[in-house]
Formats: structure tokens, C-alpha cells, sequence
């Protein structure tokens, strides 16, 4: 099993930043993936950006150039760094871990991005 964590959502208006932190613990040996997901009201949840073993980054078209995602070596932390915030960026952003036993998601946290 893998457990993860959440923090770092808040309200911030247009064009600010946020930083999100995902903490993992449990078999973190087992992760081959990470991943930051989010829902926005009324919508299905997307995925919004990609870490693997190797380092490999994938993102989201509507993000590109915006956000970045990192891990620790390791891969007990994950971050997701959120800048020039757009209203349409407000969701429950989600951390994911992709592991040879399953796939694990964290509670969510809230980013409210005020216009």
C-alpha cells in the first residue's frame, strides 16, 4: 500500500502562484509513476501532469509553460509549482501514484483561483 498526502491548496487570485506538496510513504519502492489530477466543479476529473521513475514530465495542454511537477529522488515528496493561476484552474487537485500493485490517490486538495 501507498499512502499520500495533500497540502499547499488555498484561494489565490489570477495570476498568482501556488505550490502543492504530495507526501508518500508506505512501499514507495513499488511507484513507477506520479501524477497530479484535478476536478473542477461539474467536470470530470484530467489529468494535469505526469512524473516517472526515470524523471520523464508529461503535461496537460492548458498548462503547459505554466505549472511543474517534481519529485525527491526518493519519490517520497512530489510538487506541483502553479503559476500565472487562471480561474479555470480552480479544482481538487489530486496526487496519484502509479505502482506494480495498484494505483493510489490522496484526499484531494482545493485551489481556488479568484478573477
Amino acid at each position: 500500500q501507498v499512502q499520500l498526502v495533500e497540502s499547499g491548496g488555498g484561494l489565490v487570485q489570477a495570476g498568482g502562484s501556488l505550490r502543492l506538496s504530495c507526501a508518500a510513504s508506505g512501499r514507495i519502492s513499488s511507484i513507477k509513476a506520479m501524477g497530479w489530477y484535478r476536478r473542477a466543479p461539474g467536470k470530470q476529473r484530467e489529468l494535469v501532469a505526469t512524473i516517472t521513475s526515470d524523471g520523464s514530465t508529461n503535461y496537460a495542454d492548458s498548462v503547459k509553460g505554466r505549472f511543474t511537477i517534481s519529485n525527491t529522488n526518493a519519490r517520497t515528496s512530489m510538487y506541483l509549482q502553479m503559476n500565472s493561476l487562471k480561474p479555470e484552474d480552480t479544482a481538487v487537485y489530486y496526487c496519484n501514484a502509479d505502482g506494480f500493485y495498484g494505483g493510489y490517490w490522496g484526499q484531494g486538495t482545493q485551489v481556488t483561483v479568484s478573477s
